[in-house]
């Protein structure tokens, strides 16, 4: 018999598609790979998030040997179109259920929530151990976003996995400490030793001098020498609060001192276009996606950054993209709960604000502090940059996936 392998990536992003959900995970491979494990890929193939017109279906990049699977891909903007995507991925993966049994451990991803099924199974089947990352947590996630109700069969589905999955996991990984909180108090089959606490991270690109050149001219027209701009970048769907902002943005209105950067996706994006045409919100600007240069270059003019949560999604998800704004050495505004990390982070070290979701009023205050105290907003960002290198750089954070691998596998 062959010998097994290391370690497989069960996700169904992966490079080289741009979003975190993408990176993040093969970030954690080439680590590994550095590290001296034998790692492979099991994901689906890419579409949505692709710069490449043509990608195999096998290749090994980086040491990581990666097999794509084809399955249905919907658009994502309705639930329907998300469930499909989901259990087309899923159903793809399980007929290759035993690419698993060549693996000593399978990390497995929460989206899409049903995955972690197949590793349960392969870790029965085939004595395989396995870690199951936390990103998102499900079904709660689902029912505060009123994406699905808490009697529907797909949220039951999801009870049954998740069953299934903390009874036979080795390791949950969850992202803050807040999420840790929440797996141990609603998911009773889990110890305390059984949650490994890691926070994604974001590369570090250094600073960038604020005078170097824009690279894109579409830049230029936003940035003036004594104006805020207050950037938010990302997904702004389901899980993000888009109310307080608006509402604050609102108050700005006709003050150009402060002008708002949007670039991203989700159905709220399109949501908030509307409102700007209808109440001709002149002082904001929106922008697709950005990756690459046009990113550095929005990062670049941007004099501080918005994160947020959904009301009542604190622990149970955490917005990847604050970690990009901490490297970039900015202010960071928190619209999310009090007691999360990025919360304490951004407090306890004078490198930001936070606020609960509806408290417009104290987002227009911590925004006008940062307008007409440049000084502030310097040393707060510096901070902020400090908070990263300590805590959120990639070679930091993958450590501890490798720390950790190597526990799990002289086991």
């Amino acid at each position: 018999m062959n010998k097994k392998k290391d370690v497989l990536f069960l996700c169904q992003y992966f490079y080289p598609e741009y979003v975190s959900s993408a990176t993040l995970p093969f970030d954690t491979a080439e680590a590994l790979k550095k590290a001296g494990f034998s790692v492979g890929a099991l994901s689906g193939y890419p579409k949505e998030y692709n710069l490449n017109e043509e990608v195999p279906l096998r290749e090994i990049y980086k040491g990581v040997e990666i097999r794509r699977l084809k399955y249905m891909q919907l658009k994502r903007s309705n639930i329907i179109g998300r469930l499909i995507n989901y259990f087309s991925f899923t159903f793809s993966v399980a007929l290759r259920i035993n690419e698993l049994r060549k693996y000593r451990v399978v990390i497995v991803y929460s989206n899409p929530p049903v995955l972690p099924l197949v590793a349960a199974i392969a870790s029965r089947l085939f004595n395989t151990k396995f870690v199951f990352v936390s990103y998102d947590i499900y079904p709660e996630m689902a029912h505060i976003t009123n994406s699905i109700s808490e009697d529907s069969i797909i949220s039951k589905m999801m009870k049954i996995v998740n069953k299934s999955v903390f009874k036979h996991v080795n390791k949950v990984v969850a992202l803050s400490n807040e999420m840790k909180k929440y797996l141990l108090n609603h998911r009773s089959k889990l110890s305390e030793e059984q949650i490994e606490v890691i926070p994604n991270w974001y590369e570090d690109k250094g600073i960038i001098d604020a005078k170097s050149p824009l690279k894109n001219k579409m830049f230029r027209s936003i940035k003036e020498d004594d104006n805020l701009i207050v950037s938010y970048f990302g997904n702004m769907g389901i899980c993000q609060d888009l109310d307080t902002l608006v509402d604050a943005i609102r108050q700005f209105k006709g003050d150009s001192k402060v002008q708002f950067l949007f670039a991203g996706h989700g159905y709220k994006m399109e949501t908030l276009k509307k409102i700007v045409e209808k109440e001709k919100l002149d002082n904001v600007t929106i922008f697709d996606f950005l990756h690459g240069h046009d990113f550095q270059d929005a990062l670049n003019i941007s004099d501080c950054f918005i994160v947020s949560l959904a009301k009542g999604l604190t622990g149970l998800a955490v917005p990847s993209k604050t970690y990009s704004y901490m490297m970039a050495g900015k202010p960071v505004i928190a619209i999310m709960g009090k007691d999360s990390d990025i919360a304490k982070d951004l407090t306890e070290n004078n490198a930001g604000y936070a606020v609960e979701v509806g408290e417009s009023l104290k987002l227009v205050n911590a925004i006008k502090e940062l307008r007409d105290d440049k000084e502030k907003c310097e040393s707060m960002g510096e901070n902020c940059r400090d908070i990263f290198l300590k805590q959120y750089t990639k070679e930091h954070c993958t450590k501890q996936y490798v720390n950790m691998m190597q526990k799990i596998l002289e086991d």
